[in-house]
């Protein structure tokens, strides 16, 4: 540390002052570009989540709300009779979702669908309950197309 404190004392006084500004704004710089900007992003980041998350609890309370609400209407439902092939091949071809293959067992019938919009399936769903059709099992997974879903296997039965 001597060798560099003598050779800032050997420069003129003009010299000595603008090495001084330019330490202090390389400390500044420092500063700001390895503490303040990767706070000032991490806050923004979170901030982004926060308001994504919140988001998603508003969306997951109102289909909360819609399936209590369908529940409490499935208990009275009338019971179905009739084709239930015809029956959720109409409701499908009302709702816009292309089956892709149905199964029927027994008094059963499975049901797969490649991709279709989420909320329609939804409707969908809430239709073929209306009609007293009951959903044993249902397994969906994500697409690559956001807001779509594919229903791997729907199994439905009459009431």
């Amino acid at each position: 540390m001597n060798p560099i404190l003598q050779k800032f004392r050997q420069l003129s006084e003009r010299e000595q002052r603008l090495v001084v500004l330019v330490a202090a704004f390389m400390a500044m710089l420092l500063f700001y570009l390895l503490v303040w900007s990767p706070l000032n992003q991490s806050v923004e980041r979170n901030r982004t989540a926060i308001e994504n998350q919140k988001e998603l609890l508003s969306w997951v309370q109102q289909n909360a709300n819609r399936i209590i609400q369908l529940k409490q209407s499935g208990g009275s439902a009338s019971r179905f009779t009739g084709s239930l092939t015809q029956a959720v091949n109409q409701s499908a071809n009302q709702h816009d979702i292309m089956i892709t293959r149905m199964q029927p067992q027994n008094e059963q019938l499975q049901v797969w669908v490649d991709e279709a919009d989420f909320n329609k399936v939804l409707n969908w769903l809430e239709a073929i309950e209306s009609q007293g059709i009951v959903i044993l099992d249902a397994d969906f997974s994500e697409t690559s197309t956001p807001g779509h879903i594919r229903i791997r296997r729907l199994q439905l039965s009459k009431s």
